[in-house]
Formats: C-alpha cells, sequence, structure tokens
C-alpha cells in the first residue's frame, strides 16, 4: 500500500502513520507465527511418527 493511498480520506484524528505501523506489525507477526508453527508441527511429526 503507497503512502498516498493510505492517507487518502483519513481526516486529522486519524493517526494513518500509526495505523499503518500497527497494520505492518500485525502482518509480520502473523507470517513468523505462521512459519513457526509449521517448523513446529514438522518437527512434532518427524521425533514423534
Amino acid at each position: 500500500m503507497t503512502q498516498e493511498n493510505a492517507q487518502a480520506g483519513w481526516s486529522k484524528e486519524m493517526a494513518a502513520e500509526e495505523h499503518m505501523r500497527t497494520y505492518d506489525g500485525f502482518v509480520k507477526g502473523t507470517k513468523y507465527g505462521t512459519i513457526a508453527l509449521t517448523v513446529l508441527l514438522i518437527l512434532m511429526a518427524i521425533t514423534l511418527l
């Protein structure tokens, strides 16, 4: 998402930059959490089967 698109329609009292940082953090957390869970499940399958 570009900065221009992100701030189109945002009013002054809405913190677009803070919202974008929160969104980026959520996406990163979801990505790394999914990777960690996948690795955990693969290791469990290897060791327990």
